[in-house]
């Protein structure tokens, strides 16, 4: 029912097979179209990332805040407000316990 498909990303303009298999299972998860990148740039545009896939999240705003706690400089992904304390990692994750 399914055929190969030959696509042109439309990042970096390589070709890639869109194949049968992979229609079928779009097809079964109700996707409408079909995709519009090649893996390697899927992959980038899902990190942010414009290269290799590390452990961390590119792309991501990180606030320089005082752990409310123990005074230890730390980095949060949020925006911090006034009305609410800020923790470092430790002192959260011994809040939480």
């Amino acid at each position: 029912m399914y055929q190969d498909k030959t696509i042109n990303c439309k990042d970096c303009g390589q070709e890639f097979t869109f194949t049968a298999g992979e229609q079928e299972f779009y097809a079964a998860k109700g996707f409408e179209n079909q995709p519009t990148r090649c893996k390697p740039c899927r992959g980038r545009k899902k990190t942010g990332d414009s290269g290799g896939g590390g452990g961390s999240r590119p792309g991501r705003e990180l606030f320089s805040v005082t752990c409310d706690q123990c005074g230890q400089e730390t980095q949060v992904p949020f925006r911090p407000s006034q009305d609410r304390p800020v923790y470092c990692r430790d002192c959260f994750a011994s809040r939480r316990r």
